[in-house]
């Protein structure tokens, strides 16, 4: 990948304003393909800008590898801090899975293997939300909560009509 000095004087030695913007296009990762126009170029160009991996640490710190090393150090231990205060929300009161993303979100500004793990599971979960719109499947799940509400009901009456008000734990032993 170039840096920003490196396309820089690549568009420099350029003559031409049409040949200079078709370099910025290549330099950005979007070439001009079969079938696609400019402004497919921008969006595709947009697009893959959004997905760039790698650090995002700012430029003075990734100057120094000391430097460097050291940031990511400090990323990954708040990150582990974050993540793990999530595990143990899991089991305490807490929002354990939202605070488990946001550990991995931490790492993901830093580590190439926590983007693709959050780009995973961004992918994964609106996939889910679009089954989940789907009205086939809305009324499956519609029918499925009534009848197991239905159940639950005739299980409690069935209780209440044998034991009463009873709990389960003070009936005699017959």
């Amino acid at each position: 990948m170039k840096t920003e000095s490196e396309r820089g004087e690549a568009l420099v030695t350029q003559d031409s304003a049409s040949v200079t913007g078709a370099a910025a296009a290549g330099a950005a990762g979007s070439g001009p393909g079969p079938g696609t126009d400019a402004a497919g170029d921008a969006a595709e160009g947009d697009k893959k800008s959004d997905q760039e991996l790698g650090s995002k640490a700012p430029a003075f710190i990734k100057r120094s590898r000391a430097l460097h090393l050291s940031w990511q150090v400090g990323v990954f231990l708040v990150g582990l801090a974050v993540v793990g205060a999530g595990v143990a929300m899991l089991v305490l009161p807490g929002p354990g899975w939202v605070v488990i993303f946001a550990g991995m979100a931490i790492w993901a500004t830093e580590f190439v293997w926590a983007q693709l793990v959050l780009r995973w599971t961004k992918r994964k979960v609106s996939e889910a939300a679009q089954r989940a719109l789907d009205p086939r499947v809305r009324r499956r799940n519609l029918i499925i909560t009534t009848i197991g509400v239905v159940i639950c009901t005739a299980l409690a009456a069935v209780y209440l009509w044998k034991f009463g008000l009873t709990m389960p734990w003070k009936i005699p032993q017959q």
